[in-house]
């Protein structure tokens, strides 16, 4: 369940009260659409249940920098998903100002087809600008993707750094948010532009915006961040201190950031 923060409520930014996300999963897929319709009719089509996400809660006060960690398959997108409004949970609710929310997540919103200039507006339509606001940031946009000469080409050609380079500009061209939810972005392009965008998130950042932050980089997370959790499928194990946390991880020996 969604909510909107209600001042008179919490002083959280974000209220994430025993959220819990299923999936069901096929455990056999089928080949074709004919093997689907006789698995259906005969029963064949079974699933089990996945635990995206098992009764967590958690409260992010404003301005603060929550730095999230865990393995692969572990919730962390899933969660933030849900923070960020895209996705409805199948118990517990979450209380914050989704208009004031921005998920930054590169490579999405991208049509391959589509020239990097008529990508820029699909990709800023998806994130809630308007059109009129996309025209007036154009040229800033191009100019930070270090693009320019390239817009009237499709992203199919382009290479995967420069997608992400386009992806950070126009995921990054509005107004500082309420809420800033980052997901696996800290690390985009090469040495020079991962400099460049750094400062950029870091302004926004410094903003006062309570950020969540998504890396395998055990540094971003105690560099960046004020607080940190830890998320194991789909279980919050430990929250607090960046750097308890991280070392609590690695002590684990489940693979995860490098350095904890």
């Amino acid at each position: 369940m969604r909510k909107q923060e209600n001042p008179g409520r919490t002083l959280a930014a974000v209220a994430v009260r025993d959220v819990s996300m299923h999936f069901r999963i096929p455990i056999e897929q089928p080949s074709s659409l004919k093997e689907y319709v006789v698995n259906l009719v005969k029963g064949r089509n079974q699933t089990r249940l996945l635990k995206a996400l098992d009764h967590v809660t958690l409260e992010i006060p404003k301005g603060e920098i929550l730095g999230i960690i865990g393995t692969n398959g572990s919730g962390k997108s899933t969660l933030l998903k849900i923070i960020a409004g895209a996705l409805e949970p199948t118990m517990g609710e979450v209380e914050a100002d989704f208009d004031s929310v921005l998920l930054l997540t590169l490579g999405t919103g991208f049509d391959r087809e589509l020239t990097a200039r008529e990508n820029v507006y699909l990709n800023g339509a998806i994130l809630g600008y308007s059109r009129s606001y996309i025209r007036e940031r154009y040229d800033e946009i191009v100019a930070f993707a270090e693009l320019e000469g390239f817009m009237d080409q499709k992203i199919k050609n382009f290479s995967s750094g420069m997608v992400s380079r386009l992806g950070f500009a126009v995921a990054t061209a509005r107004e500082t948010p309420g809420i800033l939810i980052l997901d696996e972005v800290l690390s985009v392009g090469d040495q020079f532009f991962r400099e460049k965008s750094g400062k950029r998130i870091q302004e926004m950042i410094n903003s006062g915006a309570t950020v969540l932050i998504v890396s395998h980089s055990a540094d971003t997370i105690r560099k960046n961040c004020t607080k940190a959790v830890w998320l194991e499928k789909g279980v919050l194990r430990l929250q607090g201190d960046p750097a308890d946390v991280c070392r609590a991880y690695g002590e684990m020996g489940k693979g995860g950031m490098q350095g904890c």
